[in-house]
């Protein structure tokens, strides 16, 4: 039977999803009369590629479709020595083994985006450009938390919460989510994202993978005071923080929705050095 390479843009995968995903693909491709031999998968871009013996295309796509409902967006019929020698096999990967992160209620850094003008995009753009758009804003987004350690709490649609170990971490991933899409802005000048961001500190109480609390709270507030392009923190954040200190500026105070002291708040300079 012929070998086909297919590829599947699977926004927000990790390495463990897609391990089980190919899991479900083995389990289901006796019915379908295809073998699935391997597969990559490249989670800066949010993209996998499965290798697989089929009678044909629509094969592929039949048993994706049970199996996990991540259908296609490509499939190419290749030679399997070709594969072997650009990507380095032609066979099954090990086994991923899942370790989930865990949260407690000890110190953490949390952060707050929310992305400008996101309903009004689907008017600008039409819905497919502007899913599209959102796309880019998520994967920007998740490879900068990924690189600093912080780990997703939730995505808002339109934005995310995450929570960080470490302040200096919470600090420099803000700083690369707006510098990547500053980059964007200057490479897509017609399609511009800009998103605002806002960073707290303390114990949060975390209940059913959620987070909770008076830090958790004065994030969010921060993010919605916050202009486009803007980083506001919290006047924990700026004590705790020690490797970007000297980008940290006083940016007067505010008195927080549901609090009721006014707050000191400082704003990032994220401009490049």
């Amino acid at each position: 039977m012929p070998i086909f390479l297919d590829r599947h843009f699977i926004e927000g995968a990790t390495r463990h999803t897609l391990a089980l995903a190919h899991e479900k693909d083995l389990n289901i491709q006796d019915a379908y009369g295809v073998k699935f031999l391997t597969y990559w998968f490249d989670e800066e871009r949010s993209t996998a590629f499965c290798l697989v013996e089929a009678p044909d295309k629509s094969a592929i796509q039949h048993a994706h479709d049970e199996a996990h409902g991540d259908v296609p967006a490509e499939i190419l019929e290749v030679d399997p020595s070709v594969v072997e020698a650009f990507l380095g096999r032609v066979r099954d990967p090990e086994p991923v083994s899942k370790q989930p992160a865990t949260v407690d209620s000890a110190f953490r850094g949390i952060m707050f985006t929310d992305l400008k003008d996101s309903t009004l995009m689907n008017t600008l753009f039409g819905d497919a450009k502007a899913l599209h758009l959102l796309h880019v804003h998520n994967v920007l987004t998740r490879n900068a938390l990924r690189a600093f350690e912080g780990r997703e709490v939730k995505h808002t649609g339109d934005g995310f919460m995450a929570a960080f170990n470490s302040i200096d971490n919470l600090v420099a991933c803000a700083i690369s989510i707006q510098r990547a899409f500053g980059q964007h802005n200057e490479q897509n000048p017609d399609e511009p994202l800009y998103v605002r961001i806002g960073l707290s500190a303390g114990e949060p109480i975390e209940e059913h993978g959620d987070l909770f609390g008076s830090a958790v709270q004065l994030a969010a507030r921060l993010c919605s005071h916050a202009e486009p392009e803007q980083i506001l923190l919290s006047e924990v954040v700026f004590n705790s923080c020690q490797q970007q200190k000297q980008r940290l500026v006083s940016a007067g105070s505010v008195a927080p929705k549901g609090f009721r002291d006014n707050h000191q708040i400082f704003q990032v300079d994220w401009s490049e050095p």
